[in-house]
């Protein structure tokens, strides 16, 4: 017997880190999202603990985008990400324009706090991508 699912109205994609309000302003910078504000639970909270709240995320201003959700964690980052966001700045483009884009935008991101970690060049299925890290050492494209 067939079952009908619920239709799927949003998406989030949560981060588990250490430095959720960190990773946040990264994200939100690298995809022009805006922060989600605290409430006023959470500001008190920061003001009696000394510490800033467990979570924080960010917002496409125009909805398009998923929500971006970031958690507090006590472990760190072990092995390679199992899922991974790619940032498209080069749909459409190919060979030195591709690569040009690219460079440029890692410039940008590294001058947010990302790391390059590595070049991959186009082969027979693939257009070339940039794999870098964010703030913490999470793995994404620039595709």
């Amino acid at each position: 017997m067939a079952t009908t699912a619920a239709a799927v109205r949003q998406v989030q994609v949560t981060f588990d880190c250490a430095e959720p309000a960190r990773v946040a302003r990264f994200w939100a910078a690298v995809l022009g999202y805006d922060q989600v504000p605290y409430g006023e639970d959470d500001l008190a909270a920061e003001v009696a603990t000394g510490r800033t709240p467990g979570w924080a995320a960010c917002v496409d201003p125009t909805g398009a985008g998923p929500r971006l959700y970031f958690q507090r964690v006590p472990e760190g980052k072990v092995v390679k990400n199992r899922v991974h966001l790619d940032v498209r700045v080069g749909p459409g483009l190919v060979g030195e324009e591709r690569l040009a884009v690219l460079a440029a935008e890692c410039a940008r991101l590294e001058a947010l706090g990302g790391s390059r970690v590595r070049l991959m060049l186009a082969d027979e299925e693939n257009e070339s991508c940039l794999v870098m890290q964010d703030v913490e050492g999470n793995e994404f494209c620039l595709d």
